[in-house]
């Protein structure tokens, strides 16, 4: 399938995890790829970037510009993670946090803006969360950042329409990804705490990089080209159904 062919996608966080997953994805239905990431490889045109860092942003938004002749789809996948309630992490931490995973997609977006609204295929597609919807222990200042991702997602698609931009995000469940993997290393007893994370999403499995992506990469498609301010969950579903305890 070439549905992309001649189309310009820049993912961010796109060195490992989810946003690997979507750029392959994306590159191997013709679109040209951008990275942008910390690290971000050399599958693709990749750029080193901070999206804490306004310069670095709009300094990699013109790179791709003039080297891949524009830009037609946004995904605004990079992020971090918080774990912690509402007392356990300090001011510091969650300026941090808020500043890549909310300010990231804003100054993304941003830059990119004045590209795609010469696109014919406007497209930005941001990775929020099941934590966007659901209460989850321990993850306070995560969940807040992914809150405001999903409502920041409906106001910029509010805003775009009109210049024939579409504004979509995503909500994967726990996924099975570097991030994930890492925490459950840090556990005290890595089997069980992975164990206790595929319990707690019904289809009994933690979601993988590559469905996430086949959701991003629809939600960017022409298929979609009615689909706007829409949240599209990817989480077994973990937000909305209420089964009985297994026995």
């Amino acid at each position: 399938m070439a549905e992309f062919s001649g189309l310009v996608a820049v993912v961010t966080g796109g060195g490992s995890g989810i946003g690997l997953a979507t750029a392959r994805l994306l590159a191997e239905r013709g679109a040209n790829v951008a990275v942008l990431d910390l690290k971000p490889g050399p599958e693709f045109l990749g750029l080193a970037v901070d999206v804490t860092d306004d310069e670095s942003v709009r300094n990699a938004i013109d790179t791709v510009n003039e080297r891949l002749g524009g830009i037609d789809i946004l995904v605004n996948n990079a992020g971090t993670g918080a774990i912690g309630t509402v007392a356990d992490n300090p001011d510091d931490e969650w300026h941090r946090v808020l500043d890549v995973n909310v300010v990231g997609m804003v100054r993304m977006t941003r830059a990119a803006l004045p590209h795609l609204r010469r696109s014919a295929h406007a497209a930005i597609v941001n990775t929020c969360s099941v934590a966007a919807l659901a209460g989850l222990p321990q993850r306070a200042l995560y969940s807040a950042t992914k809150g405001a991702v999903l409502s920041l997602t409906l106001a910029m698609a509010a805003d775009h329409v009109p210049e024939g931009i579409r504004v979509n995000c995503v909500n994967p469940g726990t996924a099975d990804t570097p991030w994930v993997a890492r925490l459950l290393e840090a556990a005290d007893d890595p089997v069980a705490e992975r164990a206790a994370l595929e319990r707690r999403q019904p289809m009994g499995r933690l979601v993988t990089a590559e469905e996430v992506a086949a959701g991003i990469v629809y939600l960017a498609s022409p298929a979609a080209a009615s689909v706007t301010g829409t949240v599209l969950a990817i989480d077994g579903g973990m937000a909305g159904l209420r089964l009985r305890p297994r026995s």
